[in-house]
């Protein structure tokens, strides 16, 4: 089984590379299953049911999100309505949408989604370890793929996760940052995993932002309009592969043969 995550998707540039390059990735990598982080994709701040919708149907079977997944107030009444659209599950009980999702890949393997988000430095919401642990726990057995979207600040919570769940998980892939890390391999019980994927969208600026206004607020300390950046639009990706012949992890769970990073550019 091939899996591909886009990394998160910054503002109309992160879209526009994806509706040119996404299709030809699919078909060139016989790809089963297509996620991507989409919590920045309406001008770095958020996601609409508009860009929600016109993501789904450019090809990503999952859209998971994170800090920002609030951001745009119409988004509230919409999640609860596209149950392929997450937010982080380990929000507080009776926030809009969820955070799993489960359903069936183009191969015909049965496979789960798991949005977490981080408490250092961001939000102190609920435990993302204790939330993994339960709703790992309502996942059929039936489910042979099992990835995680871990968004959080630093390393060190996302290390840690990635170890938590080693041999219960297929893939433990980090988000928030938007700056790859080059730490991507498979741990000893067969998980997949990555600090951080990167992001889809300019690299001509801070983290997507434009670069002037960043400096200007690192300058002055004053409040400051950030606005997407442009120049150098890549799409930072990672490309998990399952050993379907090897013994299944402690869970039952397919293990990854190998995780690899992407990176392409607008032509």
């Amino acid at each position: 089984m091939r899996v591909l995550f886009v990394g998160d998707i910054v503002g109309s540039p992160g879209r526009q590379i994806v509706h040119d390059r996404l299709a030809d990735i699919v078909t060139q990598r016989q790809i089963d299953l297509v996620i991507a982080n989409g919590e920045n994709s309406a001008s770095g701040f958020g996601i609409t049911p508009r860009i929600a919708e016109e993501l789904l149907k450019l090809g990503f079977d999952v859209l998971t999100g994170g800090n920002h997944s609030w951001d745009r107030k119409e988004i509230l009444e919409y999640m609860p309505h596209e149950p392929r659209l997450l937010r982080p599950a380990n929000f507080p009980d009776g926030n809009p949408g969820s955070g799993l999702y489960v359903g069936t890949a183009k191969n015909g393997v049965k496979y789960a989604v798991l949005n977490l988000q981080g408490r250092v430095f961001l939000t102190p919401i609920d435990d993302p370890f204790r939330k993994a642990d339960s709703e790992l726990a309502k996942l059929p057995e039936d489910v042979a793929f099992v990835f995680v979207d871990m968004h959080a600040e630093t390393t060190s919570e996302k290390i840690a996760m990635g170890w938590y769940l080693d041999g219960r998980v297929s893939a433990v892939v980090g988000t928030h940052t938007h700056v790859a890390t080059a730490d991507e391999r498979v741990l000893p019980q067969g998980t997949a995993y990555i600090t951080d994927v990167g992001m889809s969208g300019p690299h001509g600026g801070v983290i997507g932002m434009d670069r002037n206004g960043i400096i200007t607020k690192f300058l002055n300390g004053l409040p400051a309009r950030f606005e997407v950046a442009s120049g150098d639009v890549q799409m930072n990706c990672v490309l998990i592969e399952t050993d379907d012949e090897a013994p299944r992890n402690a869970a039952g769970r397919l293990r990854a043969r190998s995780i690899e990073r992407l990176r392409f550019c607008i032509d």
